[in-house]
């Protein structure tokens, strides 16, 4: 497995439209662990195959919610600001793949999240997106599945195809706000 680079706005190439996946072979495996191990490796909890240079329309996701069957760790780096050391529970790897993917009735109602994206680093915004939908995709061996979908994961997936579509989460701002996270972006840059 490899970590490979994730491509940052406003890289021309995040604007692709992935092509579909019609092999499903060993060279897939091997892209859909390097991303995991990319994604988790920058500390995210999705990542599409165009972030890191690939125009496919592979997609993982890992929402990693705390393990609360897990032994609690104590956690010695300062939390609160108060001083005192921390328990938390360890997190749990729930690693997801979507290939070829596909959103199907999208609900009226809208949630708002504040979302961040590997591709544009320290930038977060609100985005109101379907709170819910549901989703057909591949797996690895090229079987279909569909899944309703709501909550984090139906703001992550939504997220992650938009990258499929060669649309970043800052396009879903107004212009203002979008070209200041980008000079916000290009500071940050300019500064490492």
């Amino acid at each position: 497995m490899a970590i490979m680079e994730i491509i940052e706005a406003p890289d021309p190439r995040l604007k692709t439209v992935s092509t579909p996946v019609d092999t499903f072979d060993d060279q897939l495996k091997i892209l859909v662990d390097d991303m995991f191990e990319t994604m988790y490796d920058a500390n995210g909890i999705g990542l599409a195959a165009i972030q890191v240079g690939i125009p496919l329309r592979v997609l993982v996701i890992d929402l990693q919610p705390e393990d609360t069957d897990a032994e609690p760790e104590e956690c010695d780096h300062d939390h609160g600001g108060d001083g005192h050391s921390h328990v938390h529970y360890p997190l749990k790897k729930e690693p997801r793949i979507f290939i070829n993917p596909e959103i199907l009735d999208p609900a009226d109602e809208m949630n708002t999240y504040q979302e961040g994206c590997l591709s544009v680093p320290d930038i977060y915004a609100e985005v109101d997106r379907p709170k819910a939908c549901r989703v057909r995709w591949q797996d690895l061996e090229g079987n279909v599945h569909e899944e309703a979908m709501d909550g984090l994961l139906a703001t992550c997936i939504q997220h992650e195809m938009d990258h499929l579509n060669g649309i970043l989460f800052i396009d879903h701002l107004s212009r203002l706000k979008r070209n200041m996270a980008l000079k916000k972006l290009e500071k940050a840059r300019k500064a490492a």
